[in-house]
């Protein structure tokens, strides 16, 4: 740790362990911001914490600015390196010590609490100090515990018209043994996914959204926000469901007074429309007035239970007998113990995707997760509470009908029999009434099978508010709600219970087998991130869960099942298409890392092959908005195939540039991403470029991912930049060759750099003459590279490789073998869209007198390739003599780098040229003289037969180490390369072979 000098500190102050200091320099007087004021006692019985604000620190008998583990250092945390209130930076504890004015320590006789944590609750900062003069304080938001917030809620989502209108049904209809098969089917789906709803919640901080929140932010918004849109729907209709079921309890107490509105069906409508409508308002008051509106309906439920239990053992009246109920019976218990199937539902899965519903209300807790005072401790708790109790009920309310209630009972009085009467059939004989004639002709009004019994008066669930603004102290989302009033509104005009609820359970199951998965996957992913507190958690019960789930869902309905996930794989592609700009450390990113790292691991266990041959470019680019179409150009043929690379030499001293790097590589990504190009950036610093790209070189790249060519653009300033800078040039293309490297250098006549337009300043070494001759490196001027932000949303530069190019042609100038890059970088290139109608022409040298032969030997040697070229060129007049006029161009390219040494001997030479290495010698000059004239030829050709066409390539030469000065080679390439109008590309592999004829 930074240890600082100990300032003069009373021993009454600090008479324990512990000191406390704030020293971040040292102000007149000796007293510096770091002294103790008066009144902050620093002993070990009450140490003093630290606030967001303060760097005040309680240390191991020294003084330092390295403070201890505290809440705020944690809280809002985001990505990885974000800069946290109160914990110093590592510049802070590594780098000379500074006064820095902004962070003024507060007195610490203002810090609260001895765990770092703040009083107002967690997400308050402790710099909102209470009792601020002149600041209203601001209500309290409505907290609940895990009885109130969860469990009564979850209670009450279980329970409702299934339980009431549908249980006594569906056991006469399974009996009571099937019955509990469905409950138990049922309940364990949804424990499995309450126990994944607890590992999620307890996997760090919960806010406000709910179940979309939990998921999400666990497994990404991909998969969660389509679980939310499928949740919140089934919630919606999960509305209309109860609502339905209550205005059908209403409609019949209506017509047993026959007082109808207006007919059956649409009194239910009517009922249910003005109902919901009711709920919605009680939901728009606010969540206080909602809970307390919970806690009514709770008390009204548990009092119709306890209603219903003292009715089963008081003996039965003759009116009660008539309908079919006898109190307990063993006899009747054993009959409806087994099934008894009637009428389209009559089926085991019928039943279950009837009854389902009534089990999927475990998430009503997690779905108001910002308004509990504790998620983690609340949600597992008050969930699985509900759960146990209210499979309890189910269980004891279905066997205790299933004992009580005969299946087919007439309702009239008139059938009462003597026990044993002839001609009676059925059990209800032996207890002396007859309901043979209706039961026969199914028409018995009265029964397990037949009447729908008891009132229930159930509520609006809160429902989650993924797209909905907050209003109030407790951010209600009132456009979630009135949506949800709308949805369900549209399925009340369906007026009918049993054909709503199939619809929620194959929605609900899809939703739980996501939630499921949503665990499992983070599971397996070995996110250091995924720490579930909740100890019951276990990833393969989850993923039984989800595999559960997904089986019952085309069980019970294949084509809804179908239609369900249809509607989850198009969300999902939607948030896949559209990248939302999130990052919320969920574990499709732990996924991503995963794979990407065991494929990268994995690949380099697989032998190199020429058939798999990909370019892998190292683009020198500098700032790679500064030069988009050499970004373009790489990007266009390295897309979805091989590895790019932009890389950024950084010149100065690091302590200078290492800020600068760090704000300029999240940019220059955002850049990238958004010019749609497939590349990564990095930037390296350097004292010179040449060491900058020494340094890429060797390091760039992960295993089998490396860079294998090195694209770099021309530099069109060579004659009037540094010789330093023209040695740093060449040398470059030098160590490129040395380290195994293809080369690629690409030129256009207006030029790359568009830094102008930006009005910045790049290195000089690259580009254009206006950049100052003593640049220091890549510098970028404010709001251009070095503002990721302005960088992101700068206006993008068009270049020719974005637009179409039409039926031009490109032509390649195969002079040398190098291993076939100058082929196979067209070709990739070819193969893409804008670029699929040019024509690719390959030129070759040859002699008049073996045109042919040559033509087809080429012709050969290209369609063993398979590359499609067709199109082959001899070049018989490669050797003939340039014209005069542009070999005196050519030599007075030169004359300002020449020697002029008289062609003195080899040592004289050599001292003449120190301290001056691209100079060039008269002997040189004669030696190379006939090379000198092949460019100049090449560049008269190449601006005869390829003026108009949209592109060429061409094998450029090399110059040898230590025999070819730098200022000879590039008048060679300036020569070769000036006055063409397309965009040229001198590609140069490294001699290995990139292509191939074989098969193995």
């Amino acid at each position: 740790m930074a240890e600082l000098p100990i300032p003069d500190v009373s021993p009454a102050r600090c008479s324990g362990r512990f000191t406390i200091s704030t020293l971040l320099g040292m102000e007149e007087g000796g007293r510096g911001p770091y002294t103790p004021t008066e009144g902050s006692n620093c002993d070990s019985a009450q140490p003093t914490q630290l606030s967001s604000s303060t760097l005040c620190t309680r240390t191991f008998g020294y003084n330092t600015v390295d403070v201890v583990p505290a809440y705020e250092h944690y809280a809002n945390s985001k990505g990885v390196g974000d800069p946290r209130k109160g914990r110093p930076s590592l510049a802070d504890l590594h780098s000379i010590l500074k006064p820095d004015p902004s962070r003024l320590r507060t007195p610490v006789s203002d810090l609260q609490h001895s765990n770092g944590l703040p009083e107002a609750g967690p997400e308050a900062g402790l710099e909102e100090a209470e009792g601020e003069p002149g600041r209203d304080s601001e209500p309290e938001p409505v907290r609940f515990g895990w009885v109130k917030g969860v469990m009564i809620r979850c209670m009450l989502n279980i329970w409702g018209v299934i339980l009431y209108l549908r249980l006594p049904w569906i056991t006469a209809q399974a009996g009571i043994a099937l019955t509990w098969l469905i409950i138990l089917m049922s309940v364990t789906v949804t424990t499995i996914t309450g126990l994944s709803i607890s590992a999620i919640s307890t996997n760090g901080k919960v806010k406000s959204g709910g179940t979309y929140f939990l998921i999400s932010r666990s497994l990404g918004p991909e998969l969660g926000g389509s679980i939310g849109l499928i949740f919140a729907f089934a919630n919606a209709v999960a509305v209309a469901m109860h609502t339905v079921g209550f205005a059908e309890t209403v409609r019949d107490l209506l017509q047993e007074h026959n007082s109808l509105i207006v007919d059956p069906t649409n009194d239910i409508r009517i009922i249910g429309v003005i109902t919901v409508t009711v709920l919605l308002g009680i939901s728009l008051a606010g969540m206080e007035w909602e809970a307390k509106a919970q806690i009514l309906f709770f008390l009204v439920i548990l009092v119709s239970f306890i209603n219903y239990l003292v009715g089963t053992v008081i003996p039965a009246t003759a009116e009660k007998q008539a309908k079919g109920f006898f109190s307990y019976r063993a006899d009747i218990f054993a009959q409806n113990f087994v099934p008894n199937w009637r009428g389209p539902e009559g089926s085991f899965f019928g039943l279950f995707s009837i009854f389902f519903p009534s089990a999927t209300g475990i998430l009503a807790g997690a779905n108001i997760s910002g308004d509990l005072k504790d998620p983690a401790v609340a949600i597992p708790k008050g969930t699985l509470m509900a759960i146990f109790w209210t499979t309890m009920s189910y269980l004891v309310l279905s066997a205790t009908i299933g004992a009580c209630v005969v299946r087919d009972a007439s309702g009239s009085l008139n059938d009462s029999v003597a026990v044993g009467s002839p001609g009676c059939e059925g059990l209800a004989c032996s207890f002396g009434w007859n309901f043979t004639a209706c039961a026969q002709q199914q028409s018995c009004r009265y029964g397990l099978s037949n009447y729908y019994q008891c009132l229930c008066k159930d509520q609006l669930y809160p429902l989650i508010g993924f797209f909905g603004k907050g209003y109030g102290r407790n951010s209600e989302p009132i456009r979630g709600y009135l949506l949800t009033y709308v949805i369900a509104v549209g399925f009340i005009l369906i007026a009918e219970l049993n054909a709503i609820a199939p619809i929620i359970s194959n929605f609900f199951l899809c939703s739980y087998a996501l939630i499921n998965f949503s665990c499992f996957h983070a599971s397996i992913t070995n996110s250091p991130g995924w720490r579930p507190s909740f100890r019951y958690y276990s990833k393969w019960a989850a993923l039984f869960g989800a595999a559960v789930s997904v089986v019952i869902m085309f069980l019970l309905t294949w084509w809804a099942a179908l239609i369900a996930f249809g509607i989850v794989i198009f969300l999902l592609g939607y948030v896949l298409y559209k990248k939302p700009d999130v990052n919320w450390g969920s574990s499709m990113q732990a996924s991503s890392y995963n794979m990407a790292l065991n494929y990268s691991v994995g690949l380099s266990e697989v032998d190199e092959h020429i058939k798999n041959y990909r370019p892998q470019c190292l683009v020198l680019t500098g700032p790679p908005n500064f030069r988009p179409a050499l970004v373009d150009f790489v990007g266009t043929f390295t897309k979805n195939l091989s590895l790019m690379l932009c890389g950024n030499v950084l010149i100065g001293p690091r302590k200078q540039k290492m800020p600068e790097s760090r704000l300029m590589a999240d940019g220059h990504t955002k850049w990238l991403m958004k010019r749609k190009i497939k590349a990564f950036y990095t930037d390296v610093v350097a004292e010179d470029l040449r060491s900058g790209v020494q340094m890429l070189i060797q390091a760039a790249g992960l295993g089998k991912m490396r860079p294998n060519i090195l694209v770099l653009g021309y530099k069109r300033n060579w004659r009037t930049a540094s010789p330093e800078s023209l040695e740093d040039y060449v040398g470059i293309l030098h160590d490129a060759f040395d380290f195994k490297y293809g080369v690629c250098v690409m030129r256009m006549k207006e030029g790359l750099n568009v830094s102008r337009v930006l009005q910045a300043h790049v290195n000089p070494t690259f580009e254009a003459a206006e950049h100052p001759k003593n640049g220091t490196g890549s510098r970028a001027a404010p709001g251009t590279a070095a503002d990721p932000t302005t960088l992101a949303s700068e206006q993008q530069a068009s270049t020719i490789f974005q637009s179409k190019q039409g039926k031009k042609t490109i032509d390649i100038y195969w002079l040398f073998d190098d291993g076939g890059l100058t082929l196979l970088i067209p070709y990739l290139l070819g193969r893409k869209k804008r670029w699929g109608k040019c024509k690719i022409r390959v030129f070759v040298g040859g002699q008049i007198n073996r045109m042919d032969e040559e033509r087809k030997a080429i012709v050969s040697l290209l369609s063993k390739f398979r590359l499609g070229f067709h199109e082959v060129h001899i070049l018989p007049d490669i050797n003939q003599k340039p014209r005069p006029e542009h070999i005196k161009r050519f030599d007075e390219l030169i004359a300002p780098f020449r020697l002029n040494d008289g062609f003195k001997d080899e040592a004289t030479v050599n001292e003449m040229r120190q301290g001056c290495p691209w100079k060039i010698s008269d002997e040189e000059v004669d030696k190379n003289r006939a090379k000198s004239l092949r460019q100049v030829r090449l560049n008269e050709i190449l601006r005869d037969y390829s003026r108009d066409a949209a592109l060429i390539a061409i094998t450029p030469p090399i110059g040898r180490k230590g025999r070819c000065p730098s200022s000879l080679y590039m008048a060679w390439l300036e020569t070769l390369s000036q006055d063409l109008r397309p965009p040229i590309i001198l590609t140069r592999g490294n001699q290995e072979n990139v292509l191939t004829f074989y098969c193995q």
